[in-house]
């Protein structure tokens, strides 16, 4: 457990300064790419027009912005750390990175559309508070537990000559 817990924080520290924080041009670049599938992705769902830019128009007078923060990577990270972290084979772990990072993608852009719903349904974006941070964060948090412990109980059931 305590080789566990030492690679998680370092894979989560070399995740965040690699990826995610501005450290390098490469950093920059993906997370932008990111920002920009994240707005892909809304825009499909949102009425026409309501998405200019980096902002999500809810009425005339009130706006939600997507910054880096916003674009699904965090929680991607956490879970993401956790699973390299586990003794598990690296093919295994190689497809659990790819597996997780699509749910998310799909899920944050879910997330965030509750939140607009949310927000429409309140004058001046007053549901916004507790469908962002509460609602929205309890369903990112639930999401990452139930791939990590899928991930965990499947890589228990390959082939031990797989492991």
């Amino acid at each position: 457990m305590k080789r566990f817990a030492a690679l998680y924080f370092f894979y989560l520290m070399i995740l965040f300064t690699l990826l995610y924080a501005n450290t390098s041009v490469f950093s920059i670049w993906l997370n932008k790419q990111q920002t920009e599938l994240t707005l892909y992705l809304l825009n499909i769902f949102l009425e026409p027009g309501q998405l200019k830019g980096i902002d999500i128009w809810i009425t005339p007078q009130y706006k939600i912005y997507i910054s880096q923060a916003c674009n699904g990577f965090i929680p991607v990270f956490f879970l993401w750390a956790a699973i390299l972290a586990y003794p598990a084979k690296l093919w295994y772990k190689i497809l659990w990175l790819g597996i997780t990072y699509v749910v998310f993608a799909i899920v944050n852009t879910l997330r965030l559309l509750i939140v607009v719903y949310f927000a429409e349904q309140a004058e001046g974006g007053s549901n916004f508070y507790w469908s962002h941070d509460l609602l929205g964060n309890a369903i990112l948090m639930a999401t990452g537990l139930g791939l990590f412990i899928t991930f965990i109980k499947t890589s228990s059931n390959t082939p031990s000559q797989l492991r």
